[in-house]
C-alpha cells in the first residue's frame, strides 16, 4: 500500500519533467525564429504640423511613427467633405511620405491616416491643416463602431475559450485524468467554438485594420489585411493547435499524449506571434514569458472542467484525476505568476499608469479577479484536496462547487484580457511621450530645424539648426529661444542658446510648464546691427 502513492508522486515528477521540458524547446524555438518587432505605434510628428496654416497647397504629406508602420487607409477630407483617398506613399524609416494628387482650394482640410503596427494593431487619427485661410473644418466620424468591435471582443473570447478551455481540456485528459472521460463533449465543443473562432477572428481584425463595418465582413481584401498583420500567425498557429487537441481526443489514444503536448505548446506559440505583451522590448523576455503564461493558463484552466465534472459524477479514477491535478498545478502556476508579473512590470512600467491609463485600469480588474482566483484555488488545494483525496463525499460536492466558482472567475478574466485589444499599454504611450517634437520654420531671411525633447510638458532641451533662407549656412552671432502662450497668461520663456560645437545650438534646462500649442520665436544676432526674428507653432503634448 505504501508503494503505490511512492510510484504516483514518481509518474507525477516525470509528467511534470515533460511538460516543463516540452515548454522550455517550445520557448526556444519561439526565441530562435522571432525577428525584430516593436511597441504600439504613436504618431510623433507630421508636416504639415496638426492645426497649421499654410500659404499654399503642400506637394506632399508627411506622418512619423515611432516605429515603422505600413499604411493601410490615408484619405483627404476637402472643406466641403469630399473624401479622396490618397494611393500614393513611400515608407522611410519610421516615416509614411504621402503624395498629394492635386491642387488643394482655401479652407481647413483633413487627412485621416490609418495604420497598422508591428504588433498587428491598427492605429488611426487625423490632422487638421488649412490652406490660406482656415474655414469651418469638415465633419469627420470619429464614432466607435461598437457592432465592429463587440464582434472583435466576442472573437478574442470564443478563441481564448477554445484554445486554453478545449486544447487545455485535452492536455488535462490525455495527461491527468487517466481512463474518465468525463468533460469530453465539453471540451470538443470548447474546441469545434475555437475552430470558428479563429477565421472569424482574422476576418475582424481585417475590419479593424480597415476601419470597415461590420457589413463588410465578406470582402476579400479584408481577409487579405487581416491575414497580412501578425495576428495572421496567431491564427494560423492557433488553428494548428486546437486541430492537435481534436486529434488527441478522437485519435488512437497511443498518441493522445504526443498531441495534446503540442496542442499545449501551440497555444503558447500562438499568443506569443502577436499582440501587445509579444511585441515588447527585449523579446528574448517578452515573448518566452507570452509563451509560458499563455501555456500555463490552458494547462490550468483547461484542466478544471473535466476535474468538477469528474468529482461530481464520481467516475473511477476521480480521486486519481484530483491527485494528479493537485501535485502538478504548483510548479505550473508558479511558472504561470512569475511571467505575469515580468509582462506586467514591462507593459505598465510605473504604478501611477494603473490609475491614469484605461489599459492599466483593465490590469487592475484582472488582478482583483486573480486574487479571488488564487484564494479559491489555495483553498481548494490546501483544505479540501486531502479530504476529497480521501473519498469525503461532502468534501467532493464543495470542491465541485468551487472549482465552478473558479471557472465563472476564468471567463470573466478572458473578459478583460480581450478588452486589451483596445487599450495601448502606458510602455506604448510612454515611448511616444519621450519623442521630441519638431518643426522647419522658413522665411525669407533665415530658417531653422527645431527639435525639442521630450515633446511633452515638464523639463525639456531644445536644439537648433539654423540656416540661411535659401538653405545656406548661417554663422550667428547669438540665439535666443522665446516660448510664448498668451491665452493661458504665461509671460514669454526667454533662454539665451548655447553653441556645443556640431554646428547646432542648444537650450537645456528648460521647463514648459503647461501642454498645448505654444509660439516658439528664434532671435538670431546675424550681426551687430542686425537681428532676424522667426517663429512658428509647436503643440507640447500633455
Amino acid at each position: 500500500m505504501t508503494a503505490i502513492p511512492f510510484r504516483m508522486a514518481d509518474t507525477t515528477s516525470r509528467l511534470v519533467g515533460w511538460i516543463a521540458c516540452g515548454l522550455l524547446a517550445v520557448a526556444f524555438i519561439v526565441i530562435a525564429s522571432t525577428s525584430q518587432a516593436f511597441a504600439h505605434a504613436a504618431l510623433i510628428k507630421t508636416d504639415p504640423a496638426d492645426g497649421a496654416v499654410l500659404a499654399q497647397a503642400p506637394a506632399q504629406f508627411s506622418l512619423t511613427f515611432s516605429e515603422p508602420v505600413s499604411p493601410l487607409v490615408l484619405t483627404l477630407v476637402k472643406p466641403d467633405g469630399t473624401p479622396v483617398a490618397l494611393t500614393s506613399f513611400r515608407l522611410s524609416d519610421q516615416t509614411v511620405e504621402v503624395d498629394n494628387p492635386q491642387a488643394l482650394k482655401s479652407g481647413t482640410h483633413v487627412l485621416s491616416w490609418r495604420v497598422i503596427s508591428a504588433d498587428g494593431h491598427p492605429v488611426g487619427g487625423s490632422l487638421l491643416f488649412s490652406v490660406g485661410a482656415p474655414s469651418e473644418p469638415p465633419v469627420v466620424s470619429e464614432a466607435v463602431d461598437w457592432p465592429q468591435r463587440s464582434a472583435i471582443w466576442i472573437g478574442k473570447v470564443l478563441l481564448y475559450a477554445g484554445l486554453f478551455l478545449g486544447v487545455g481540456g485535452a492536455f488535462a485528459l490525455a495527461w491527468l485524468a487517466g481512463d474518465g472521460r468525463a468533460g469530453q463533449r465539453f471540451v470538443m465543443a470548447a474546441i469545434l467554438f475555437g475552430l470558428v473562432a479563429a477565421p472569424l477572428s482574422l476576418g475582424f481584425q481585417g475590419l479593424d485594420a480597415l476601419g470597415a463595418p461590420l457589413s463588410h465582413l465578406a470582402q476579400p481584401v479584408i481577409w487579405r489585411n487581416g491575414l497580412g498583420t501578425s495576428f495572421g500567425w496567431t491564427v494560423l498557429v492557433a488553428l494548428i493547435a486546437l486541430g492537435l487537441g481534436l486529434l488527441s481526443l478522437a485519435g488512437p489514444r497511443v498518441a493522445a499524449k504526443p498531441f495534446a503536448l503540442a496542442g499545449l505548446a501551440g497555444v503558447g506559440v500562438a499568443l506569443a506571434a502577436s499582440g501587445h505583451a509579444s511585441a515588447a522590448e527585449p523579446q528574448w523576455l517578452t515573448r518566452p514569458m507570452v509563451f509560458v503564461h499563455g501555456a500555463g493558463i490552458a494547462f490550468w484552466a483547461g484542466a478544471l472542467v473535466p476535474l468538477g465534472l469528474a468529482l461530481k459524477h464520481r467516475t473511477t479514477d476521480a480521486v486519481g484525476f484530483l491527485r494528479r491535478f493537485s501535485r502538478a498545478i504548483l510548479p505550473a502556476v508558479a511558472m504561470l505568476a512569475v511571467a505575469g508579473i515580468v509582462l506586467a512590470v514591462i507593459q505598465v512600467q510605473t504604478p501611477s499608469a494603473l490609475i491614469g491609463t484605461a489599459y492599466g485600469r483593465l490590469l487592475l480588474v484582472k488582478l482583483v479577479l486573480l486574487i479571488f482566483l488564487f484564494t479559491l484555488a489555495a483553498i481548494n488545494r490546501w483544505r479540501l484536496t486531502a479530504s476529497a483525496e480521501a473519498g469525503s463525499t461532502e468534501v467532493q460536492r464543495r470542491l465541485t462547487r468551487s472549482i465552478g466558482a473558479e471557472m465563472l472567475i476564468v471567463l470573466a478574466i478572458f473578459g478583460v484580457a480581450a478588452g486589451w485589444r483596445f487599450t495601448p499599454p502606458p510602455r506604448a504611450l510612454a515611448i511616444a511621450a519621450a519623442q521630441p517634437v519638431s518643426i522647419h520654420i522658413h522665411t525669407l531671411q533665415a530658417m531653422a530645424d527645431l527639435s525639442i525633447t521630450p515633446g511633452h510638458a515638464g523639463p525639456v532641451a531644445a536644439s537648433m539648426v539654423i540656416m540661411t533662407g535659401d538653405f545656406g549656412p548661417l554663422d550667428a552671432k547669438e540665439v535666443t529661444l522665446v516660448l510664448s502662450k498668451p491665452d493661458s497668461g504665461i509671460e514669454p520663456l526667454k533662454r539665451a542658446a548655447t553653441k556645443p560645437g556640431d554646428g547646432s545650438w542648444r537650450v537645456d534646462n528648460l521647463v514648459i510648464p503647461i501642454p498645448g500649442r505654444w509660439t516658439v520665436r528664434l532671435d538670431i544676432l546675424v550681426s551687430d546691427f542686425e537681428i532676424v526674428k522667426i517663429e512658428a507653432p509647436v503643440d507640447i503634448r500633455p
